[in-house]
C-alpha cells in the first residue's frame, strides 16, 4: 500500500500576525508550491533523509550556503514531531493503533525562510498519511492543534494556528482565534470563503533572503502580554481588517480589500520592527498602483493588480530586488 499526500504554502491576506494574539485572520493556501510526503508498510519504522537533511559537504562555504537556504533542520525532525504527537493522540483518545511499521519520505517545493510555511506543510502531509496508514479520523477542526503542537511542544517552534488551519482546510478560510474558544475547546472558528470570489492576486518572494545579515529583534509577544496599549489596540484593528476583508470577498467590493491589504502592513509598522530589503519590495509594489502586505513574518509580500500590464511591471521591478512574482493558484 502506497500513501502519497501534499500540503500546500500558505499565505495570509488579512489580519496577519493576530492569529497569535487572539485574533482573526483571512488566508489563503496556494498550490503553486507544496510538501508531499509517500509512505508504505516496511519491517522497520525507517524516514528516508533528503537533501536538506544531509551533514556532508563540500566545504565551510557550502555548509554556510546550505544552512543560510534551508536553516539547521531539515524535515526529519517536523516528522519525527508529527509521529510523536500523533501516537499521542491515539493513546490520549483510547485509539489502538495497529502493529505495522513504515517508510516515509518527503519532499518540498516551499521556498523556504520566506514566511510561507513550508514547516508546517511537512507536517500537515505528514499527519494526513499517518491517518490513512492507521485508518484514523482525527477532526478536521482539531488536526490545525495537532500540527501546531508538534511545533510548539516537540520542538519548540513558536508557531500559531494560522498557517496549519489553512494548510488543512486549503482554499480560502476566514479564522477567529477569540481566547474563550481555544480555552475551551483548544480551536478557533473556522469559515470557508468561495475562492472564486478573490480578486486579482500576485505574491512576490525574495529569493535571496538568506543573504539578509542578521535578524531583528522584535518584543511584540511580551508587550501584548505585558497590556501595552498601543501593541493590544494596533492587534485589534488588524484582527478586525480580516472580518472587513471577508465581507469585501464576499461582496467582491475590491477597492475596499485593496485599501484593507495596505492598512494591514501599515498598522504592522507600528509596532514591529521591518527590515530594510522587506521595505522595499512593499514600497515598489505600491509605487506600481498594487497593494501590498506581507504574507507572514517577512520574506513574501501579497496584493492586488489591475491588470496584465501592472502584473508585468511587478515582474520586472521586484526581480531588481532579486523577488519572484507568481500568480497564486487557490481552489
Amino acid at each position: 500500500m502506497l500513501i502519497e499526500t501534499r500540503a500546500y504554502a500558505r499565505a495570509g491576506l488579512l489580519g496577519n500576525p493576530s492569529d497569535g494574539f487572539f485574533g482573526k485572520t483571512l488566508s489563503i493556501s496556494v498550490r503553486n508550491f507544496g510538501a508531499s510526503v509517500t509512505l508504505w508498510q516496511s519491517p522497520e519504522l525507517h524516514i528516508e533523509q533528503q537533501e536538506a537533511d544531509a551533514n556532508t559537504f563540500r566545504s565551510i562555504f557550502h555548509l554556510c550556503d546550505t544552512v543560510g537556504q534551508i536553516g539547521y533542520n531539515g524535515g526529519i525532525p517536523l516528522i519525527k514531531a508529527a509521529i510523536r504527537k500523533f501516537t499521542t493522540y491515539c493513546v490520549d483518545q483510547g485509539i489502538r493503533l495497529s502493529n505495522r511499521n513504515f517508510t516515509i519520505r518527503y519532499s518540498s517545493s516551499i521556498p523556504r525562510q520566506v514566511g510561507l510555511s513550508g514547516s508546517s506543510a511537512i507536517i500537515v502531509a505528514t499527519m494526513r498519511a499517518l491517518m490513512q496508514f492507521y485508518k484514523v479520523d482525527i477532526p478536521i477542526e482539531y488536526l490545525p492543534t495537532l500540527v501546531m503542537q508538534s511545533e510548539t511542544e516537540e520542538l519548540g517552534i513558536t508557531a500559531g494556528l494560522q498557517d496549519r488551519v489553512i494548510q488543512t482546510y486549503e482554499g480560502c478560510v476566514y479564522m477567529d482565534f477569540a481566547k474563550d474558544l481555544l480555552d475551551s475547546r483548544g480551536y478557533g472558528h473556522y469559515e470557508r470563503v468561495n475562492p472564486a470570489k478573490l480578486p486579482k492576486l500576485y505574491l512576490a518572494y525574495n529569493t535571496d533572503m538568506s543573504k539578509v545579515s542578521g535578524k531583528v529583534h522584535n518584543d511584540v509577544k511580551a508587550r501584548f502580554n505585558r497590556g501595552e496599549p498601543l501593541v493590544v489596540e494596533t492587534m485589534q484593528k488588524i484582527a478586525h481588517l480580516a472580518t472587513l476583508g471577508k465581507e469585501a470577498v464576499e461582496t467582491q467590493d475590491y477597492e475596499q480589500l485593496n485599501h484593507l491589504i495596505n492598512q494591514n502592513f501599515d498598522y504592522r509598522t507600528q509596532i514591529y520592527n521591518i527590515h530594510p530589503v522587506n521595505i522595499k519590495m512593499i514600497e515598489t509594489a505600491r509605487q506600481l498602483g498594487a497593494s501590498a502586505s506581507f504574507t507572514g513574518s517577512g520574506g513574501s509580500i501579497i496584493g492586488m493588480y489591475e491588470n496584465d500590464e501592472m502584473l508585468n511591471r511587478l515582474f520586472v521591478e521586484l526581480k531588481k530586488l532579486n523577488t519572484r512574482v507568481i500568480k497564486p493558484y487557490v481552489m
